[in-house]
């Protein structure tokens, strides 16, 4: 026979399991209904003009196109070696139980919550004015590069602790160097984090836009020349549109980039599944 204070533990486990649902409901209906009216008010007015044509009868987000795949190529070129370098030292060559490295640790997830608009004065007062890069790409892409930096070394870092030490063990035992073991066992198996991680900072990238205001310059009308040249990217283009006038190119370029940020999540997801079964390392 049932007591009473497991009537009241199945009451509250009941209670709970319903307030969890409720959240989940309220959780996906905002998410939902943001993409549903960005894309209904945007995709109405996406058109061959915006995405392609030249920013003279009509605006177009062409010049945002080229300036995002600009900061991407920056910023991925220097904050992917650099955090997964740094991840590999911090799990592979050190003592994880020490200070110095838990200080480290605090650090980089202090670093991962700063807002972006301080990494926008950052970029803007060491790059544009103390560096004289000026309002650059190059400047926006070391400065996206900074700010990625942390959530790359932490995702890096937990795919490498998550990889079995029996592993690294029995790699060793075979006669293996430990440089040996960590790029031909240990990355291998980590590889759909880093992979994950890799891709979720790109989407991140592709939709900021505080840091970039401060240190891009917001070239709407204009294709960069290279990396040194000032320009703008898909969020910037939202904002501009949005300030001057363009409430329809403003609500198709958010489109776009919304579509493009879930097609990127998506490929997180795939490309994560992939390598966690070992096809692609296999292959």
């Amino acid at each position: 026979m049932r007591t009473k204070a497991h009537k009241r533990k199945v009451l509250k486990y009941v209670c709970l399991k319903i307030a969890a649902l409720c959240g989940l409901a309220i959780s996906l209906a905002a998410l939902v209904s943001v993409i549903v009216f960005v894309l209904m008010r945007g995709l109405p007015y996406v058109n061959a003009q915006l995405l392609f044509g030249d920013y003279g009868k009509s605006p177009s987000i062409k010049p945002a196109f080229a300036g995002t795949m600009y900061l991407i190529v920056i910023s991925i070129a220097i904050a992917a070696p650099v955090g997964i370098g740094s991840a590999i030292f911090l799990t592979e060559y050190t003592n994880s139980k020490s200070r110095l490295i838990k200080i480290i640790r605090v650090a980089t997830e202090t670093l991962a919550g700063i807002p972006s608009i301080v990494y926008g004065i950052f970029g803007y007062l060491v790059f544009v004015a103390a560096l004289g890069l000026k309002y650059s790409l190059i400047g926006g892409g070391i400065t996206l590069a900074v700010m990625i930096l942390p959530v790359i070394v932490r995702s890096t870092e937990e795919s490498l602790l998550a990889v079995p030490k029996s592993l690294r063990e029995g790699s060793y035992a075979l006669g293996s160097s430990k440089v040996r073991t960590i790029f031909s066992v240990v990355l291998p198996c980590a590889a759909s984090g880093i992979v994950t991680s890799l891709i979720l900072a790109v989407g991140r990238v592709i939709s900021e836009s505080a840091v970039l205001i401060l240190t891009i310059g917001m070239v709407v009308n204009k294709m960069p020349e290279n990396f040194a040249s000032p320009g703008t990217s898909l969020a910037l283009d939202v904002y501009y549109f949005g300030s001057h006038g363009y409430p329809e190119q403003a609500a198709a370029t958010g489109a776009v980039l919304l579509v493009l940020v879930m097609s990127i999540n998506a490929l997180a997801t795939v490309l994560g599944k992939i390598f966690g079964k070992g096809e692609l390392v296999n292959g």
